[in-house]
């Protein structure tokens, strides 16, 4: 570090993103993106841009805000856009729990949570998930405290019922609670309904999974019209144009092209109840995904090992050396080339 990084940073620990080697072609199924291009209609989106590219993009984010509000069913004023949903996190971790606040999240969830809040100087209170992996709901009810839950979790998959989502909700009606629904699309609901119900609630969406877009970061959080108004104040007081113009015309047309991508969901959701089968024949535990991505742990082979033979053999997988998880290895479901691949290697992996 260098000798002018104010004292408040210098034990802050970056986020961790997936490993993006460049030394060979690899199948990438460790970073949770859609093995499928964007829409054709998000082509022809951001080639109808790119002539307006010596301008600034639109501050007011309106076209995007209400494409996603005309597409979700609710107004352009409950509906809130940023660089990545990473950014709608980061205010919102800023600005409604603030420096000296409390925050409450599950001890195994989205790593970026400790990060944010490290930075933020926000006081994080992780509650352990059960043994088997699931949220407590009892003890998050009740605790007056704001609170963060990814629903499905990462990187365990595993999601948690709208009607459980509500309970929390209305068990702590004078604090915030954050779902953040990064991989929403691929569960069975989402609690994007309970926004007209409670003013305390704040979901966040992505278009970098089920959307095909993790190039273009964009991100976006809805929720009642006094909470949007407050985490624009935080946009614009710190980069008013967040959100490129590329960026908006691709996620636009993306949003309103349901059809394509509701068949990409479908494929998916198929390869990750084919590849659960699968893995389970080959000796795994895996947990009952409704993400995008499967959980997974051999009954013999260590993780580490089964991810270092998996790269050795040109796949990429996830591997994370923490507690209660290492022994796992989280796998991005791909498309049905990259998923037989996969096995392919992983049977010369576990031979």
């Amino acid at each position: 570090m260098s000798r002018f990084l104010a004292p408040d940073y210098e034990k802050l620990v970056p986020y961790t993103p997936g490993e993006q080697p460049k030394d060979r072609k690899y199948i990438k199924l460790n970073t949770n993106e859609s093995p499928f291009p964007p829409s054709p209609k998000v082509r022809e989106a951001v080639e109808g841009a790119i002539d307006t590219l010596n301008l600034y993009s639109d501050p007011t984010l309106s076209e995007l805000t209400g494409a996603i509000g005309e597409a979700l069913g609710v107004s352009a004023e409950n509906v809130f856009c940023a660089n990545g949903s990473d950014d709608v996190l980061a205010f919102a971790f800023m600005g409604f729990s603030g420096r000296g606040g409390e925050l409450v999240a599950p001890d195994i969830s989205y790593s970026f949570y400790p990060v944010f809040a490290d930075l933020f100087g926000v006081k994080l209170t992780q509650i352990p998930l059960k043994d088997d992996f699931t949220v407590d709901v009892d003890a998050f009810c009740g605790i007056n405290k704001n609170i963060v839950i990814a629903n499905p979790n990462a990187p365990t998959g595993l999601w948690l019922g709208i009607d459980e989502i509500e309970r929390i909700v209305a068990s702590n009606p004078d604090t915030l609670v954050i779902i953040d629904e990064a991989y929403g699309d691929f569960a069975p609901a989402s609690a994007l309904p309970l926004v007209k119900k409670y003013d305390n609630l704040l979901v966040t969406c992505t278009f970098s999974k089920s959307r095909s877009l993790a190039g273009l970061r964009v991100g976006f959080g809805v929720a009642n019209e006094e909470i949007i108004k407050d985490l624009n104040t935080f946009r614009c007081s710190f980069n008013p144009y967040n959100v490129n113009t590329l960026s908006i015309r691709a996620a636009s047309a993306a949003i309103a092209d349901k059809e394509y991508y509701d068949g990409c969901i479908a494929e998916v959701k198929a390869q990750r109840e084919a590849a659960t089968l699968r893995l389970r024949e080959m000796g795994f535990a895996v947990q009952n995904s409704h993400s995008n991505f499967l959980f997974a742990k051999h009954e013999s082979k260590a993780a580490k090992d089964v991810y270092e033979g998996l790269k050795a053999r040109g796949v990429l997988v996830r591997y994370f050396n923490a507690p209660r998880i290492d022994g796992y290895v989280r796998i991005s479901v791909g498309n049905k080339e990259q998923m037989d691949a996969f096995f392919q290697a992983l049977a010369q992996v576990l031979s």
